[in-house]
């Protein structure tokens, strides 16, 4: 064929038999270019991305021998999203961290910064709003209280981190010292100093920040020395937690868990030995003979657990002796709401903490009527509100699992081509109502705002998976683990007031009561029996029951009288303080005004309601707190209360 004979053909380009796309190529061609490289076999997992990646693989590349002999440091790092409510909780975490009695001298704890030992707070928070997230991080040096401050330290730390991730870092901390171990409460707003987001590499994060901490803590304290590291191993040998011995013992295992005492110089065979010794007596290690030893299934899980119970024991006990609170160790319990014996406990609070101070879970220390101390864990602080110390309180498990409400959703959308409306769901069940409907469209708003597995169309309706009563167990767990008690106030006034209030309090309620709740002769118990015996008298004494035939008698309206004395009493002083007068309502009558604030009572709390000439106190539901400010209106009605919010017409409401 002459080259002159050549006529291209235009069309389609297409290849013998099967069609080879150029993309195709371009991925087969990397593919075999990687298989030459030296990264074979890595996959992409995002840990290399944003700043500071390269230098903490460096930092984790180091001498062995030195970093053994490093003072070691634990930073616990979280990433915080600024969006929808962790405005608020960016607040509440600052506000905790500069809470009283986390100084060396007992005092509130003052933030500072790179450049001024009283930095604000207030300012700061500003700077963050409109940052995506922000970084919080707790620093804590083994060796840390050998630093009479702990800011030189912060601040070289935070100014080696700056160096590390290339850009000018805006940061608040607090240093505590109320733990065994002195720490550091770093705040890192989510800005460059672009004004971009700020974005660190998870290996940074990860161990980066932790190998800075370690070299700047070395370099100041030194080395460990030899007898340093050899006593620090022998106080592990009896430790009931997860020890450093522990995971060498668990790193030497065979495949039937055997491992053997021996193996390294005699001090190291001398500390083996004595941890089997300690873990046989904990029932965790079994002899098999010789130098050879059985190790228990789930050892590491079961020894962490036996240190976080020990660390609970411990801050019990400093609590309790804090508040010169006379309790037995075996009176010292973990109250666990998941166990199947699990029965509400009552009590009065002793303290309330944070279990994990990155992640906001909180827990409560309760003197409780059975004469026994408890430790409860109440998840995320958010969901439970600020209870103060000496109320008394009713601490009850929640149940998960799947709810009615999401079988009907779940059938609805099984008759509606997989999707779910009020509509479908009116057609579905005649019998419902629409507002009965709308309680199924808040559960698949909650659903969506936690997990995100459940989708809503533009017009209103829900897109239902077949999998979706799945996602629903999985929503509820979620809830359990953010939420797993309801804490119930009973009296917010404490326990040594109670006698001779006027108002309608705890005691009444439970000197009345068809099934009084059992009281031990001991501790709180024992405290509850001689307020009530002196409530009795005060009672007597006031004309609302009598003794008869050995037994007290009370009037059928007593509670409703003892309310009534103290709602007019509050609203006398309100009344002097507003200067305005006070208005009682009837059941029947209609309310109209402005909601002011709530009022707390010791019958309950109320709604303070402004008029145009007057106000008013009525009974207080949690859905107010969103109206506080706002116009509301509503009608008394026998035992509750129709709430419609805003002035328009149709508006939402509420009964």
């Amino acid at each position: 064929m002459q080259d002159d004979d050549f006529e291209p053909y235009l069309g389609r380009p297409r290849s013998r038999g099967r069609e080879v796309r150029y993309l195709s190529l371009v991925v087969r061609a990397a593919r075999r270019a990687g298989k030459r490289s030296l990264v074979r076999g890595r996959r992409f997992d995002g840990s290399r991305i944003g700043r500071g990646g390269a230098i903490a693989r460096v930092l984790g590349s180091g001498d062995r021998h030195a970093a053994f002999r490093s003072r070691r440091v634990v930073v616990k790092t979280r990433l915080t999203m600024l969006v929808g409510k962790g405005v608020a909780a960016a607040k509440a975490h600052l506000r905790y961290i500069e809470r009283d009695g986390v100084t060396r001298d007992g005092e509130a704890g003052q933030l500072y910064s790179q450049d001024s030992d009283r930095a604000n707070g207030k300012a700061f928070l500003e700077r963050c709003d409109g940052a995506r997230h922000q970084f919080r991080f707790i620093v804590s040096a083994e060796d840390g209280d050998q630093y009479p401050d702990l800011k030189p330290f912060a601040r070289r730390l935070m100014g080696q981190m700056e160096e590390d991730l290339g850009t000018k870092l805006d940061w608040v901390a607090v240093d505590h010292f109320n733990t065994g171990h002195p720490h550091s409460h770093i705040i890192l707003r989510g800005r460059d100093d672009r004004s971009e987001n700020l974005v660190i590499a998870r290996e940074y994060i990860s161990h980066g920040i932790r190998e800075r901490a370690m070299r700047i803590v070395t370099f100041d304290l030194g080395p460990r020395t030899d007898l340093e590291i050899d006593e620090r191993l022998r106080s592990d040998t009896g430790a009931e937690r997860l020890t450093a011995i522990d995971r060498q013992l668990i790193r030497d295992l065979d495949s039937e868990r055997m491992v053997r005492v021996g193996g390294g110089d005699t001090f190291d065979q001398s500390l083996r030995a004595g941890r089997l010794q300690k873990l046989h007596a904990l029932g965790l290690a079994h002899p098999l003979g010789g130098d050879h030893w059985q190790l228990a299934d789930g050892i590491e899980d079961t020894l962490r657990r036996m240190g976080e119970r020990g660390d609970i024991i411990r801050t019990m006990q400093r609590e309790l002796t804090a508040r010169n609170l006379d309790r037995a160790l075996a009176d010292q319990v973990i109250y666990d709401p998941g166990a199947e014996d699990a029965a509400p406990i009552t009590g009065r609070v002793v303290m309330r903490g944070l279990a994990d101070e990155l992640s906001d879970r909180h827990y409560i220390i309760i003197d409780g009527l059975d004469g026994r101390t408890h430790y409860t864990a109440i998840g995320k602080g958010e969901g439970v509100e600020p209870i103060p110390t000496g109320a008394v309180v009713r601490i009850t498990p929640r149940i998960g699992g799947i709810r009615p409400v999401d079988r009907t959703i779940a059938e609805v959308a099984v008759a509606n081509g997989g999707r779910y409306t009020v509509d479908a769901h009116l057609r579905h069940d005649p019998r419902a109502t629409e507002a009965f409907a709308e309680t199924h469209v808040r559960r698949l708003e909650a659903m969506r705002r936690v997990r995100r597995n459940v989708e809503r169309e533009p017009d209103g309706g829900w897109l239902i998976a077949p999998d979706h009563l799945d996602k629903a167990a999985a929503f509820e767990m979620r809830q359990l683990q953010d939420r797993p008690v309801t804490v119930e106030a009973l009296s917010s006034v404490p326990l040594e007031r109670l006698p001779k209030m006027e108002a309608a309090t705890w005691l009444d309620r439970e000197l009345i009561a068809d099934v009084p709740l059992p009281l031990r002769d001991a501790g709180f118990g024992q405290e509850v029996r001689a307020a009530q015996a002196a409530r009795r008298q005060w009672l007597i004494a006031e004309g609302l029951a009598k003794e008869q035939d050995g037994r007290t008698l009370y009037r059928p309206d007593m509670i409703a009288m003892l309310q009534r004395r103290e709602l007019l009493r509050v609203a006398e002083q309100l009344s002097d303080e507003l200067g305005v007068p006070f208005a009682e309502m009837m059941i029947g009558e209609h309310i109209d005004g402005r909601l002011i604030r709530a009022v707390d009572m010791a019958s309950g709390r109320h709604a303070l309601i402004e008029r145009s000439r007057d106000f008013t106190l009525v009974p207080w539901r949690p859905a107010l707190e969103a109206q506080i400010g706002k116009p509301v209106s509503g009608i008394i009605r026998e035992g509750a209360i129709s709430w419609s919010f805003g002035r328009q017409r149709g508006g939402p409401s509420i009964s």
